[in-house]
């Protein structure tokens, strides 16, 4: 078993930046980004430095952020999703899709594989759709996104539905029992070369809520005021499946993990976000069990955070010259 790891991670208290492909590495352009999307202007402040900006505390303002981005980078015309659920940076979440293709292309002579030939599995695609939307309109990828919440399942279906530049790149599957991950997803005889996942990370609903409260205060410097703090996950939203669930992520990723093995020369590579440094030796330790011939973790920057993923793969070096010529080369 092979590890290998890349690394975006700056220096001292060197500002970290973004995939150099991120087309978001510049400060928003708020007023073009009002013209893509006229309701942003609504919530548009200057703030203390005279500079235009947002009020990231602000539920609203962040989901008509998104709306603008999707519509302006990424040609969507209609993106909406329920109060509660997960309404992610769209930043961080095109930064993974970026680096999953440079992982790709570490494997095809550095050229990444692009079109409908490549196929991705989104795990917990949630109601936003986020990272199908960027992977197919960025790489021209096929994207399936599966999960166990009917409501998101229908509002991403909905999202796909409603822009005709997704249509037939992207579809909906609903996961019927949420103690598995890839079984009843996993179709019998279909390939992968990429699954991707933002799994749970919280290991209880009060250890998230506790979290949301230490975020809350960073952003406002100040303790939630009573509704908001027993209503709201923070701007960002999120139900529970999205948020916690028993063990965390390293429960959530070993389960992929083990899973992954019914599948094995079905996919080329399996990938997780992975929020906590510490729970990458106790991963790599599961995936040296189920014999996994090749493990990287891909370090990923914004702002003064690092995130990372770790990936897997159960091909040779035989199985990956096949799966290069045989599914990539058009």
């Amino acid at each position: 078993m092979t590890h290998k790891a890349h690394s975006s991670k700056g220096k001292g208290n060197k500002k970290l930046e973004l995939h150099p492909r991120n087309p978001h590495r510049a400060r928003y352009d708020f007023a073009l980004l009002a013209d893509s999307c006229p309701e942003l202007s609504h919530y548009i402040r200057l703030n203390k430095y005279g500079n235009e900006s947002l009020d990231f505390a602000d539920p609203l303002a962040v989901k008509t952020l998104n709306r603008a981005l999707l519509n302006h980078f990424y040609g969507v015309a209609f993106w909406d999703i329920p109060e509660g659920f997960l309404c992610p940076p769209i930043p961080g979440r095109a930064d993974y899709i970026h680096y999953l293709a440079d992982l790709l292309a570490d494997s095809n002579n550095g050229v990444i594989p692009r079109g409908k030939e490549i196929k991705v599995l989104d795990v917990g695609v949630g109601a936003n759709c986020v990272y199908p939307i960027v992977g197919h309109q960025e790489y021209g990828w096929q994207f399936v996104g599966s999960d166990v919440n009917s409501i998101a399942v229908a509002t991403a279906s909905t999202i796909v539905k409603s822009n005709s530049c997704l249509k037939e790149a992207i579809s909906i599957r609903q996961q019927a029992n949420q103690e598995h991950i890839f079984d009843g997803v996993w179709q019998a005889d279909e390939r992968f070369d990429l699954t991707m996942c933002n799994p749970p990370f919280h290991t209880s609903e009060s250890a998230m809520q506790q979290e949301s409260q230490r975020k809350w205060r960073g952003l406002k410097g100040g303790k939630p005021a009573g509704s908001m703090a027993n209503n709201k996950r923070l701007n960002f939203g999120g139900t529970a499946a999205e948020l916690w669930c028993e063990g965390g992520e390293v429960g959530f990723i070993s389960r992929m993990i083990r899973e992954s093995q019914a599948v094995a020369d079905q996919c080329f590579w399996f990938t997780s976000l992975v929020a906590r440094h510490s729970n990458l030796e106790r991963l790599k330790r599961e995936l040296q069990k189920v014999g996994a011939k090749q493990v990287k973790v891909i370090e990923m920057a914004q702002g003064q955070k690092i995130s990372r993923f770790i990936a897997w793969s159960f091909l040779g070096d035989d199985q990956i010259d096949y799966w290069r010529d045989f599914y990539w080369q058009h």
